[in-house]
């Protein structure tokens, strides 16, 4: 048929037909290269632009439309791919687990890539305290949000481990079908989290946790997108399962390998046990020491074992020995308590031995009793020496000798040195026993804690007005306060109950000036009854700690004592150079600390006050215009003022 002979309709369909095939052309060059969905405009305002015809421009829109179809279900097939791709990586990483946490890490990240969110994060259950709690985070950024933990019901995350469904949430805070807490909502408030959407991860019916994928505003998660988490929750779930049975294989056969290790070591454990009995019971034949029984575990138990003072030893591991009688571990290492009818020696240490047999923990417990009665063996020869210590102690508080040469000998012969700067030491024990008996036994542990501090520390001690007094050296660099509170500490822990310590003031040269010990227990008394009456029980403090106010709370008030501790050194500046030094500090104080009108009233120069006043601050240490010491200057002002002869 010839073209003047085709019928006008077929013409127009031709036409209409290739106007399309040629509009398809610019959609079909945009899908080649994945442009984004606002580019398929650009054909149609285009042709608007150049003034195509009008079924032209209608090609183009269907084209268009078309073509995003494609396009759409393209982006589909890819998104549902990689999907498929990142669910078969995580099941392959499933199948050779080795770490759970790098699995579930891996879990979270890939849920957060394919869902496009800005955080994913996953929450395990914990029956014990019966809530939910953060285990892996990604994208987060506040601290707290990492920590919280969710009670059942508690937050969107809550009432999916409660429900076992899954819930989502286009605005959290404006959502009121789960239960708002101040502790959640200030945590997702800190991540700044506004759509959430969580899925339960399953194990049979059970929840044991959830899945979270979260955005920092408004979304609508789809449907697709709320299966595509629960598959990666199923997965999530499947590997704490498989790393739970992992865990429990090993442990049981962990087990196995232990007992028969157990079995096979039993005789060579037996063989050790009677080594150590027949060389402990040598040691105490031939009057061993405690390093020597340590020595000797030490080689049995193929271990360093050493005895350690009750003040160095843990303490919470060592009252509990001494409570149930056998060797508790502590770290790594094992604490053996060594008593004697109720008081703490010290203690037996096995380091770095964290799996001890039961029986080489029975031979450390017995190697702890023969410590104790060693321990005991040589307390017997001991309390003569303590004996000596109280009587050169009760001689210097009573001043009965005089002689300083013999002083000094039978202070050398205790291995003390009474020309060293000393601390006296007024202890008294704070608890009221239920009968005579009792109460003088707890005095008699004190004595005795206190004798053994003394003989280590190159002191003296003696029970006196019942209590302790103990005469100390005071360390390079140490303070009474510092040596008092040791003191109540150590004296404390030794005898089990509260022991409060009352100091002195330092005091040297006790030979020659044996009256000074008995003045500087007067003091030491004085601080412990203010202490006492403050409600300090049980706490060590020096009379310098108090200043006025212990001369307020003391039963005999120390008046010339606490002068000469607070203004003495200014009192003999001036007796010794004829300076006016007091008289400057009084009118000082009553001019209101003002300079220009202390030289007012003092009728000197001005310059004459600064010199004055710097004078005494190096005489009373830089701080003593500080509210407290210039209130403690003043009233030793008034007493010394007070206290001085009227003038005629």
């Amino acid at each position: 048929m010839s073209r003047d002979h085709v019928h006008p309709a077929e013409r127009s369909a031709a036409a209409a037909g290739a106007s399309l095939s040629s509009a398809e052309t610019p959609f079909l060059e945009l899908l080649a290269r994945g442009a984004s969905a606002d580019a398929y405009e650009q054909p149609v305002l285009l042709a608007r632009a150049e003034g195509r015809s009008t079924e032209r421009i209608v090609a183009l829109e269907q084209a268009k439309l078309l073509a995003l179809r494609v396009r759409s279900e393209l982006e589909g097939r890819r998104r549902r791919e990689a999907e498929l791709s990142a669910l078969f990586e995580t099941a392959h990483d499933l199948a050779g687990l080795r770490d759970l946490d790098a699995v579930l890490q891996a879990i979270v990240q890939r849920a957060r890539s394919l869902l496009g969110t800005d955080i994913a994060y996953l929450s395990l259950n914990d029956p014990a305290r019966g809530d939910t709690y953060m285990r892996v985070t990604e994208g987060s950024v506040a601290a707290r949000f990492q920590q919280l933990r969710l009670g059942m019901g508690e937050g969107l995350g809550g009432l999916v481990a409660q429900t076992a469904r899954p819930y989502v949430t286009d605005d959290y805070f404006k959502d009121d079908r789960f239960q708002h807490t101040l502790t959640i909502d200030a945590g997702v408030r800190d991540e700044g989290l506004v759509a959430i959407l969580g899925v339960p991860l399953m194990l049979g019916h059970h929840v044991i946790g959830v899945l979270f994928a979260a955005d920092r505003r408004a979304r609508v998660f789809e449907r697709e997108q709320i299966a595509l988490l629960g598959s990666f929750a199923a997965l999530a779930a499947a590997a704490i399962d498989t790393a739970n049975l992992l865990t429990e294989t090993r442990a049981a056969l962990a087990d196995l390998e232990r007992a028969n290790e157990i079995i096979q070591d039993r005789s060579g454990v037996i063989e050790r046990a009677s080594d150590v009995h027949d060389r402990l019971a040598e040691l105490v034949l031939r009057g061993g020491g405690v390093h020597d029984v340590a020595a000797a575990v030490s080689e049995v138990l193929d271990g360093t074992v050493e005895f350690a003072e009750a003040t160095a030893a843990p303490a919470k591991a060592l009252e509990v020995s001494r409570v149930e009688g056998h060797a508790v571990r502590h770290d790594d290492d094992w604490i053996a308590a060594v008593t004697a009818g109720g008081e703490l020696l010290g203690a037996l240490v096995l380091r770095g031995h964290p799996g001890l047999d039961p029986v080489d923990q029975r031979t450390l417990e017995r190697a702890a009793m023969v410590t104790s009665l060693l321990l005991l063996a040589r307390r017997s020869a001991a309390e003569a020496e303590q004996r000596v210590r109280g009587e050169l102690l009760d001689d210097l508080l009573d001043a009965r000798d005089r002689d300083p040469r013999l002083l000094r000998e039978r202070a050398a012969r205790l291995e003390a040195d009474l020309d060293a700067a000393h601390v006296v030491l007024a202890a008294r024990l704070d608890v009221t026993a239920a009968d005579a008996d009792q109460e003088a036994a707890a005095r008699r542990r004190l004595w005795s804690a206190a004798s053994h501090l003394a003989a280590t520390r190159h002191g003296l001690a003696a029970a006196r007005d019942g209590g302790t007094v103990l005469l100390l050296p005071l360390g390079v660099g140490d303070t009474a306060t510092a040596l008092a509170r040791s003191t109540a500490r150590h004296l404390g822990t030794a005898v089990h109950e509260a022991v409060t310590v009352g100091a002195s003031a330092p005091v040297e040269d006790l030979a020659a000036h044996p009256d000074a010990v008995a003045a500087a227990y007067e003091e030491g008394r004085r601080c412990l009854d203010a202490m006492r009456l403050l409600g300090r029980s049980g706490d060590g403090a020096a009379a310098e700690d108090f200043g006025f106010v212990g001369l307020l709370l003391a039963g005999d008030r120390d008046i010339a004592g606490f002068v000469d501790r607070t203004i003495g050194q200014v009192v003999a500046y001036d007796e010794r150079r004829g300076t006016d030094l007091l008289r400057t500090l009084d009118a000082y104080f009553a001019c209101g600390m003002s300079p220009a009108r202390t030289k007012d009233e003092l009728h000197v120069h001005v310059n004459t006050v600064a010199q004055r006043l710097e004078r005494v601050g190096r005489l009373l240490g830089d701080d003593w215009q500080g509210p407290a010491r210039a209130l403690e200057i003043q009233l030793a002002l008034r007493l010394h003022r007070l206290s001085a002869p009227a003038q005629r």
